[in-house]
This record gives structure tokens, C-alpha cells and sequence, in this order.
């Protein structure tokens, strides 16, 4: 490991463009290879619409009048746009890579941090660690969010969890560009070190959805959460999730956020509330689960 590091400091020296390379070994606490990587993951897709807007724009410049007729002409750029794939490229798919080297990191650091604990604890706690919520802190905290790339407010609701999922974008940048045991480094020395106290995080509520699963499964209720993308015109016609949960088919919350996660956050939370709240919801749901029992065969 030092003697990887020492050459990354040699090659730096051979680098024209520095400040890239030093602000995201001051995240990491070791340097990137492939800087391109990070930039990816640290632009948001907003970028995107502005760029495709001001695409569109030259293109009808570019358009002119012949004869009656409007005729397009293709430059070597807009040539370029069509054949690549890369052009409009943003940090989503890196998300979703981020995503899934997170969850497993923080699984294995919770493994080994409670020996004795059951599945659904270490489930639970790694679904707070891993929320949209924490990871907006995080990238707060370890100034990531200083080099998001975007266009508009922070505070606009599509812009909500932007920070938290660059992270998740720039750990899959680490899992490309050095690796599995690089990005385990990174968690745990930098992350978990110094912003995660586990045992804290462990007596924090429990996050919504998974109350509510927990809930229904300790009464042996069939839960299920549907969800459905629509277009937000307000905010660049991103997409909107809306969220319904169902216990013994009964309809019991309803949701809507700027992922599915939080749709779903959202629809178990008024759930739980209507559960506590709603004495013939809750006779329904124990009525249907009743007939169930009482007819397996479904007829």
C-alpha cells in the first residue's frame, strides 16, 4: 500500500492539471487514477437539460430557409452527439453501482461489528447508514458536495437527495478506477472513523418502511409497496415516483418522492400513522387476514 502510494505521488508530478487529483485525495485519503470517473460521478443530470436545451438551440440556428423549405445542416459537432453515447452522460449509472459496493461494505462492517445480532437488526441498520438522509450529511461533511456539478437551486425538491446520491455515484467511481478493497479503505478509514458511530446510529428510529415491515410481519400481514413514474414539467420533466402500500390488499398509505425509495418512505409513514390512528383500518386488515386463514384456498 506504500509503495502504491508513493508512485501515485510520482506520477503527479507528471500531471499539468493538479487541483482535480489533490481535491479528491483530500476525500479519499489516496489518490484516483482515472480522473474522468470522478468528474462523471460528480455531475448531476441537470447539467444534462441545460446541455440538451443549448443543443437544441444552435440546431434551430443552424436551420435555414431555402426555397420554402427549412433545411438542417449537420456539423461535425451535432455528427458527434448522434453517434455518442457519452455526450449527455451523467452520474446516474454510476449511482446505481455506488449503491450496491455501499451496501455491501457497510454489510460486512456490520457483520463483524455485532457478532451476535440477528439478519432483520443488521438489516434495519444498514438501512439508516445507507438513506438518502445520511448521505446528504456525508457528502456535506467530507465536502463533497462542494463539487457537484448542476444547474439550478439546491433547495428545489428534485434537487433534494442530489448530494447523497453523488456519493453513492463517486464510490462507484473509487470501485472502477481502484477497486473493492479501495473503497472498503475509503468507509472505513474515512467514513465510518470519523462520521458513523455505529452503536449511536443503532439507538436512532428506526427508518418508516422497515417499522412498517417489521410490523406486519410480526402479525403475519401480506404487505406490498407499488409504485408508479410520472414527469415533473416544473423541474426539467424529471420523474416522480408515487408510492401505495397494501396489507391484506387493503389500501393503508400512499407516497410520492423523487425516488422510489423515498416514495416509499413516504406511503409507510402515513401508513403507520393511519394504523395507530384508524381503529376500522386496523378491524380490516385483521378481518381480511381472518378470511384468509379461514379460506387458503382463496375462494
Amino acid at each position: 500500500m506504500v509503495i502504491s502510494d508513493l508512485l501515485d505521488n510520482i506520477r503527479l508530478l507528471f500531471v499539468s492539471e493538479k487541483k482535480p487529483f489533490l481535491q479528491i485525495k483530500a476525500i479519499l485519503g489516496f489518490f484516483p487514477h482515472d480522473i474522468r470517473l470522478y468528474e462523471l460521478a460528480l455531475k448531476h443530470k441537470s447539467v444534462n437539460y441545460y446541455e440538451h436545451d443549448k443543443e437544441k438551440r444552435k440546431d434551430k440556428e443552424k436551420k435555414q430557409s431555402v426555397n420554402g423549405h427549412k433545411w438542417r445542416f449537420l456539423t461535425s459537432s451535432s455528427k458527434k452527439k448522434k453517434t455518442s453515447g457519452y455526450q449527455f452522460a451523467n452520474n446516474e449509472r454510476l449511482e446505481f453501482l455506488g449503491d450496491a459496493v455501499l451496501s455491501a461494505i457497510v454489510a460486512d462492517i456490520l457483520y463483524k461489528h455485532y457478532g451476535n445480532k440477528q439478519e432483520g437488526f443488521l438489516t434495519n441498520l444498514r438501512s439508516k447508514i445507507v438513506c438518502r438522509n445520511s448521505l446528504n450529511k456525508l457528502a456535506t461533511d467530507i465536502g463533497l458536495d462542494a463539487l457537484v456539478k448542476h444547474t439550478g437551486a439546491v433547495t428545489t425538491a428534485h434537487n433534494s437527495f442530489m448530494n447523497g446520491n453523488a456519493f453513492e455515484a463517486f464510490l462507484g467511481a473509487v470501485y472502477l478506477d481502484r477497486g473493492y478493497h479501495y473503497c472498503y479503505r475509503f468507509l472505513k478509514k474515512k467514513i465510518f472513523k470519523y462520521y458513523i458511530n455505529i452503536d449511536e446510529v443503532a439507538q436512532q428510529e428506526r427508518n418508516f418502511k422497515s417499522m412498517l415491515i417489521e410490523w406486519c410481519q410480526k402479525r403475519q400481514y401480506k404487505f406490498e409497496f407499488f409504485q408508479k413514474e410520472a414527469r415533473d414539467d416544473q423541474h426539467h420533466n424529471v420523474p416522480v415516483f408515487h408510492s401505495c402500500v397494501l396489507i391484506e390488499g387493503i389500501p393503508c398509505g400512499t407516497g410520492a418522492g423523487y425516488s422510489k425509495k423515498e416514495s416509499d418512505q413516504s406511503a409507510a409513514k402515513q401508513a403507520l400513522k393511519r394504523i395507530k390512528s384508524d381503529k376500522n383500518l386496523l378491524k380490516g386488515i385483521k378481518n381480511a387476514n381472518a378470511g384468509k386463514s379461514n379460506n387458503p384456498s382463496g375462494e
